[in-house]
């Protein structure tokens, strides 16, 4: 997906990070309440300090929608989560993404016309009334509208195995076969699949790249999942070596992932979950823990420095960290603040009237549900 950032002036690019952080503290003041600046867990610290609130993308947006009381919601993430805010929050607010290169790529694996694309395919094999589809919470709005309008819903890494099961049971009631379209991540739904007991031969990957997703007809008819080929550039990096080598290196270290992993590292490993899942796993383990962690590297850093009674460490020390994060840095922020300060809005991130009603209406099927 392509979107324009304007480049910033020199005063901003050129500026100390020293210097930076004195001028979004004096914003920050002046502006007062009217701002509300939110921080996902992969955000850098130089960022995060400033956050309001932390957390995921969805916790974030109802965050928001809770704070009707600020004019500007500042968030520091990327596309889909300032979309999801707008979608969340009331019209007297404004959301803002500091800089509006920050997509994220897997969300940008799946596209409004490629999936439109793909339901009309499997329309003319299957049963599409028995057919649910479920976009993961790192989707577009118009992905999110897509499926509120087809009987779907969103889903969290936290709740997917709801949403699934949910999913499962609507298409049982109304079709003789239930299936679930997943995207934009595979290993999500692998992973959540595998979970409520479903074996491999029930899934089958669509590559929308290919005709037909690259399946042939009996594949589609026979398959209770199909699985978006699409994937977090980040989480895809971790690998069963990685597992192996660590615990070779550091008996008795535990690991824990996040589930957007392969399926092959998920099962390896000690634990698997949420971000939040990993944040409260870690304030449960004792004092000289080792614990490796597959997940965003500055969050593995925050947590290792927030808990210096643990041994933790990313879980491939090469690790890099999320590209499209990493874009939102102290000069953007500072930017957006100063932009506000003389009355100009900068970057709003606005989704249109009809795809928020119907994204609306996928989120809260998920909140009903889930």
């Amino acid at each position: 997906m392509i979107r324009l950032q304007r480049p910033l002036a020199e005063q901003y690019k050129q500026e100390t990070e020293e210097n930076l952080q004195i001028r979004i503290r004096r914003a920050r003041e002046a502006l007062g309440k009217q701002v509300l600046i939110l921080g996902h867990h992969y955000q850098r610290d130089e960022v995060i300090q400033w956050a309001d609130a932390t957390g995921d993308s969805f916790g974030l947006s109802r965050f928001a929608s809770n704070h009707q009381d600020s004019k500007y919601i500042v968030f520091c993430g990327v596309h889909f989560m300032a979309e999801s805010a707008d979608i969340l929050t009331s019209e007297s607010q404004t959301v803002i993404l500091p800089d509006l290169n920050a997509g994220c790529s897997m969300a940008d694996m799946a596209d409004i016309d490629d999936v439109q694309g793909s339901w009309d395919i499997l329309a003319q094999t299957v049963d599409i009334e028995g057919v649910v589809p479920i976009t993961y919470m790192n989707s577009s709005a118009d992905l999110k509208a897509f499926v509120g309008r087809n009987g779907g819903l969103v889903c969290t890494s936290s709740n997917a195995k709801a949403a699934v099961s949910w999913a499962l049971s609507q298409a049982g009631s109304s079709s003789d076969r239930a299936r679930v379209l997943f995207f934009p991540d595979q290993h999500l739904g692998r992973n959540t699949a595998f979970q409520l007991g479903f074996g491999a031969s029930e899934m089958e990957v669509w590559d929308p790249n290919l005709e037909n997703g690259g399946l042939q007809e009996r594949q589609m008819k026979d398959a209770t999942f199909l699985l978006w080929k699409g994937h977090c550039s980040v989480h895809q990096r971790f690998s069963v070596a990685h597992v192996n080598d660590y615990r070779a290196r550091v008996p008795g270290g535990k690991v824990i992932v996040h589930p957007e992993c392969a399926h092959e590292v998920v099962e390896v490993s000690d634990a698997v979950g949420s971000t939040d899942f990993i944040i409260n796993y870690i304030s449960q383990q004792s004092p000289g823990t080792n614990v490796a962690i597959g997940t965003e590297i500055h969050l593995v850093n925050r947590l290792a420095k927030q808990n210096s009674h643990l041994s933790i460490e990313s879980l491939d020390p090469l690790v890099c960290p999320c590209s499209t994060m990493f874009r939102i840095d102290s000069a953007h922020l500072c930017w957006v603040l100063e932009n506000l300060l003389e009355g100009n809005v900068v970057n709003q991130i606005k989704v249109d009237n009809e795809t928020k009603e119907w994204a609306k209406v996928a989120l809260d099927r998920m909140l009903a549900t889930c």
